[in-house]
């Protein structure tokens, strides 16, 4: 089987090897005067993962990196600025060239951050390669404020959910969910895929519009999704070139 490199494109300058990203989370903690446990207790991700993550033991995922950067009040650009940049507040145009992005990568993907220059963006854009191939349990859940997107650019990808639902997307499809609910990628197809994702910040229209009655948001739009033996898939409907497959997708 053969596998892409995440970064196999990518000027290995742009790489955010564990032990650099370790070095940054633990000098920002230094610089406010807060201990390990002050940290966990802010966060809400363990002093265990913490440290290892500090000593460049361990590579986070989303929900860890995104919890620990809000308690430390750093942006996505400042933890994912490549080496020797620093992260200035938006202010206009920001272009990230082909492959010129920071990598870190993950426990189950490798992220390629884009337009890290620029801090205090609404949005946090990726390019990612999704190498996990497996659930392998309840701690690969994701779970995070705001809302998020993806589009498969290539390969194709199952979207598993805390609530048992999960979705299957190939090439051209896209997909956006509450990031609150707890969700995990995998690769289904024989080469990685990859999907190119937007995360945003919850803000406060974000948490007005969640508030209102269900029978005021509207109608559930179908979506596509291939039900695999032995799950529970959120369903829609729509012709594939190959074989039609329902699914509807439940709120």
């Amino acid at each position: 089987m053969k596998e892409t490199n995440a970064s196999a494109h990518v000027d290995p300058s742009r790489t955010l090897d564990r032990e650099t990203f370790g070095k940054r989370l633990r000098g920002a903690r230094k610089a406010l005067g807060w201990t390990l446990a002050h940290l966990a207790e802010l966060s809400g991700v363990s002093i265990t993962t913490i440290s290892r993550a500090e000593r460049g033991q361990l590579a986070l995922g989303y929900d860890n990196f995104a919890a620990i950067g809000k308690a430390l009040q750093m942006d996505m650009g400042e933890m994912f600025a490549g080496a020797g940049e620093t992260a200035a507040p938006f202010q206009g145009p920001i272009v990230t060239r082909a492959n010129q992005g920071v990598v870190y990568t993950g426990q189950s993907i490798a992220y390629e951050f884009l337009c890290t220059e620029a801090a205090g963006k609404q949005m946090s854009p990726t390019v990612a390669t999704v190498h996990a191939r497996h659930i392998t349990g309840p701690e690969v859940f994701a779970s995070h404020p705001g809302e998020e997107f993806i589009y498969v650019l290539s390969g194709e990808v199952e979207v598993h959910f805390a609530n048992g639902e999960f979705v299957r997307m190939a090439r051209g499809d896209s997909l956006y969910f509450d990031a609150r609910l707890g969700h995990a990628y995998i690769s289904v197809s024989r080469q990685l895929a990859r999907t190119i994702g937007v995360t945003t910040s919850e803000s406060q229209q974000m948490r007005s519009a969640q508030a209102l009655p269900a029978a005021a948001s509207g109608k559930v739009k179908e979506r596509t999704a291939v039900a695999a033996p032995g799950a529970k898939a959120v369903s829609g409907k729509r012709a594939g070139t190959a074989a039609k497959r329902a699914v509807k997708i439940k709120r």
